[in-house]
């Protein structure tokens, strides 16, 4: 049962997919994950992404696009799709897509939180450069500054995740992805779940949408 979660940045879409994932095998397609790869291996995709991703901006339709073809091709059941589509032109991409290779996404979930938290969570969050662990600086912070608790590595800030690139984030979920909601409405796959809560808290109600216990 292939699944599209969808929600502004700092909702929670990586930390449902985890627990999906680890809980439930599935597998997670977050096309912010392969594009931060592509990046760190210095690949011309990579580049090329780098330089919207550093404004805030999306990356274009057609990169993202290929990169949800390949992954698809090799798993076809059972996969999350985090951070696509993003705005409705993608949408109707992915719905032809689907048509072309057979592989249909008939659950939509929405997580749903607060702005002015949402803010809170992308600002303070930090990665490690090692590992890639993730912490926050006020909800859980490394026990030493600046360095990774698992491995040691130095913890940073990534560029995404400054707080003027993060209102130009959120700005433009706003406007180009927030119409999704209408879209999918509209095919009535569209379900919606209180994201400002305990995480796992949120896991159950995704659950008992997709009919899990």
């Amino acid at each position: 049962m292939n699944l599209i979660l969808f929600g502004a940045p700092g909702a929670g879409k990586g930390t449902q997919s985890s627990l999906l994932v680890e809980k439930l095998g599935y597998s997670q397609l977050s096309t912010g994950d392969l594009l931060r790869n592509a990046i760190k291996a210095g690949s011309a995709l990579g580049t090329e992404a780098k330089s919207f991703m550093d404004k805030g901006l999306l990356v274009p339709d057609e990169v993202v696009l290929g990169l949800v073809e390949e992954f698809l091709k090799a798993k076809p059941t059972n996969v999350i799709l985090d951070g696509f589509p993003r705005n409705l032109q993608q949408a109707l991409m992915l719905n032809k897509l689907e048509e072309k290779i057979q592989v249909f996404f008939k659950n939509v979930i929405s997580i749903d939180v607060p702005q002015n938290l949402l803010f809170e969570r992308i600002s303070g969050r930090r990665v490690c450069r090692g590992c890639g662990a993730v912490y926050h600086t006020k909800y859980s912070p490394p026990k030493t500054a600046g360095q990774c608790d698992k491995c040691g590595s130095e913890v940073y800030q990534r560029a995404d995740d400054k707080e003027e690139v993060v209102k130009t984030r959120l700005a433009t979920y706003e406007q180009q992805t927030l119409p999704l909601r209408d879209h999918y409405s509209q095919k009535g796959i569209l379900k919606v779940v209180d994201g400002d809560r305990a995480p796992e808290m949120v896991f159950e109600d995704i659950k008992k949408i997709l009919g899990s216990r």
